[in-house]
């Protein structure tokens, strides 16, 4: 017998709950790991093998424009906002804000309270406190944003193509530490997933709406 429409509404909203708040202690428990073993051997390594990628350096230095700073902050958000309404749902409008200020918001906590130090060899300008990855953690926002409203393979694939591209950037212009991109991962789509479980019955219903669907 196939469960009311609520109930599987409510079991959606607290399988996102559950596994967004897993992921977020994991990264705070990947955090604790990093700051008491200073030296990790994976990080070293990885940190040399992407010097051999130098070909591909300006298109890491490109994403380090797009993923962070003011252009990552406001005119992506943004966009979602304005794509949102477009489709007359300010429900995802509002999950878009929501999203991207809870995913900015504990990566500023996580890098305060660990205040892991960048690799010595880095090539761009940056904040203080390398774990986790800010610019990661945007992408994997993004990326989990674009999966909640349309939930198509597509949008998942190239969402994690998008990820797996600026965790790969942050380490070839040697921001980040390897183990500082699985962090930012694990916070970004964590924040927005836990924020989406808040918003579930509203989002679910709104893209329910014949005028809100996004045609393929």
């Amino acid at each position: 017998m196939t469960p009311p429409v609520n109930d599987q509404v409510t079991t959606v909203a607290l399988q996102r709950l559950v596994i967004g708040v897993v992921l977020v202690l994991l990264a705070v428990g990947l955090g604790i790991l990093v700051t008491v073993e200073a030296d990790i051997d994976l990080d070293d390594w990885w940190n040399r093998f992407v010097g051999f990628f130098g070909a591909s350096q300006d298109v890491a230095l490109a994403l380090n424009f797009l993923g962070g700073g003011w252009f990552a902050t406001f005119v992506i958000p943004l966009a979602g906002v304005g794509l949102m309404l477009a489709l007359r749902r300010p429900w995802g409008a509002l999950f878009v804000v929501l999203a991207s200020a809870g995913s900015a918001l504990g990566v500023q906590i996580l890098k305060a309270i660990f205040g892991r130090a960048r690799p010595e060899d880095m090539i761009v300008v940056s904040d203080h406190g390398s774990f986790p990855s800010g610019h990661t953690a945007n992408a994997a926002t993004v990326a989990t944003i674009a999966v909640v409203l349309f939930p198509r393979v597509w949008v998942a694939i190239v969402g994690a193509a998008w990820v797996f591209a600026m965790a790969f950037s942050r380490t070839q212009v040697h921001a980040h530490w390897l183990s500082d991109t699985v962090g930012g991962t694990l916070v970004g789509v964590g924040a927005a997933l836990i924020v989406a479980a808040a918003m579930t019955s509203r989002l679910t219903a709104e893209a329910a709406r014949p005028v809100a669907r996004l045609t393929a």
